[in-house]
């Protein structure tokens, strides 16, 4: 799927260096680990994300990684976002660096998921997470049920894109 991907997009200039986006490679696996748990403890203080890393790593290694397209934002050699989308345009997740949220970036990543699944992009959003589904309805989303979230428990809005 990477083949796909847009290399060398150069984005806007965040804090006066731009941003590209490229595709995943193997050795970005120890930051976008990081990535992801900086993001979700910030999102989500009470959790403890340092305990669920061993169980991220592996998810990523044998769920996403082989099964999605993973498109990262690079800014001054620094991973600062990434988002993974299957090929049933599933888009199991959108990381971006907090002190990167409110910029471009998301956006970005979210268009190039739209790109490479142009037809529809499906998703699932914590209910308590107001602005991320702020986010998704700004970029198109529109909400198209509830679920439960069967790795934690969290009630969940589904959402859906239509290209």
């Amino acid at each position: 799927m990477d083949a796909r991907i847009k290399s060398g997009h150069d984005g806007v200039a965040l804090m006066g260096t731009p941003y590209q986006l490229r595709p995943y490679r193997a050795e970005d696996e120890d930051a976008a680990i990081a990535l992801w748990q900086q993001t979700w403890q910030q999102a989500y203080p009470s959790i403890d994300f340092a305990a669920r890393v061993t169980w991220w790593r592996e998810r990523w290694r044998q769920e996403l990684v082989p099964n999605a397209a993973i498109v990262v934002a690079e800014q001054a050699s620094a991973l600062v976002g990434f988002v993974t989308i299957d090929g049933t345009g599933y888009l199991d997740q959108l990381v971006v660096a907090p002190d990167r949220w409110g910029s471009e970036v998301a956006n970005a990543l979210v268009d190039e998921s739209k790109r490479l699944s142009p037809e529809r992009i499906t998703l699932l959003v914590n209910k308590d997470n107001a602005r991320a589904i702020r986010f998704y309805e700004r970029n198109g989303f529109a909400r198209a049920g509830e679920d439960i979230n069967p790795t934690s428990g969290r009630p969940v809005l589904k959402m859906e894109w239509k290209g």
